[in-house]
């Protein structure tokens, strides 16, 4: 396994040959560090659940380079959907679609639909491009940690993460860090209608205001028959620590809340974002450096509102759910 921090265009071309050839290549994208393989190969796919340590059966995330691709992987694609992908794509949102035979039972989970995504990171969009140039179709990339555990969003918390799971010809390419910080904005497409399964930086009012219509967010993740997609089991994106998200910190205890908040005597800020915005960029990293300073219990001060506050509150509900940590 290699870290390569200068992504030139002969890094990136040989990124792309390695995915081609069935290695795995963990990349940055402007939400988190995916940890990529080529989606048609079951051998290179299946590697990447092993290496996460992912349960079978969880689906995973197609990343493709342009809207001109999307119907080698999807069908039947509602004209809503298009709309979305014109106005958000290349961004931090992924559509779930009817699948082509394209979109094996290994990447869809066995289901009828397919997850896609075009990601704006240039680092990640030139991979993407390279890859298809070489004759790829699309790259599945979850999150590239741990299943259950913080996503990564800079190179070194993927190796961090990973290293120990890699093998010596797969590479990590150094983009810097995230500009967003937390996963995608995940969208239904396969009814009349959109349906936010997961929130992210595209938000229920910039998808309204799309499309014109008004729109639902999906309350919970086991009512009725539901499609299967990342990060929606009830215990998510949890550090080591223990999260609270009401309660008072003491010595030793970590804290993460907007600037506005007085950090208690004796207690570690973690991070003092200045907005919301700055909040999802720096939570996944907090949580890491409460880990590496062995914080045993992080006390949260959420962000209020509507847009990326939902997305915000959504991963740390998750994340405070997971009390099996010690």
């Amino acid at each position: 396994m290699s870290i390569i921090s200068n992504c030139t265009a002969s890094v990136i071309k040989d990124a792309a040959a390695a995915l081609v050839k069935g290695d795995l290549v963990a990349f940055p994208t402007e939400t988190v560090y995916g940890l990529g393989a080529n989606a048609t190969n079951k051998n290179a796919v299946g590697r990447i659940y092993a290496v996460k340590g992912r349960p079978n059966g969880h689906p995973l995330i197609v990343h493709i380079s342009s809207l001109g691709n999307l119907d080698k992987w999807a069908r039947d694609i509602p004209e809503y959907a298009v709309n979305l992908a014109r106005a958000f794509w290349p961004g931090p949102m992924t559509l779930i679609l009817p699948r082509t035979d394209l979109a094996k039972n290994f990447i869809t989970g066995g289901q009828d639909n397919v997850g896609i995504r075009i990601p704006s990171h240039t680092v990640a969009l030139a991979l993407l491009k390279e890859f298809e140039d070489q004759g790829g179709l699309g790259v599945a990339a979850p999150s590239a940690n741990r299943f259950g555990a913080v996503s990564p969003t800079s190179a070194t918390a993927v190796e961090i993460e990973l290293a120990d799971y890699l093998s010596e010809s797969d590479q990590i390419l150094d983009g810097g860090s995230c500009a967003i910080g937390i996963e995608s904005t995940i969208i239904d497409c396969t009814q009349s209608k959109p349906l936010i399964l997961r929130p992210g930086a595209i938000t229920k009012e910039m998808i309204e205001a799309a499309l014109r219509i008004s729109i639902n967010v999906r309350i919970s993740s086991t009512e009725g028959k539901q499609i299967k997609v990342s990060g929606l089991l009830e215990s998510h994106y949890s550090p080591k620590a223990k999260v609270f998200l009401t309660g008072s910190p003491t010595k030793g205890d970590g804290l993460i809340a907007l600037d506005s908040f007085n950090t208690p005597k004796g207690v570690i800020r973690l991070a003092n974002p200045k907005n919301n915005e700055d909040y999802a960029r720096l939570l996944y990293e907090a949580f890491r450096l409460a880990d590496s300073k062995g914080v045993k219990r992080i006390f949260v001060i959420p962000p209020i509102g509507d847009g990326i506050a939902v997305a915000i509150n959504d991963r740390l509900a998750k994340s405070a759910s997971n009390y099996e940590h010690t």
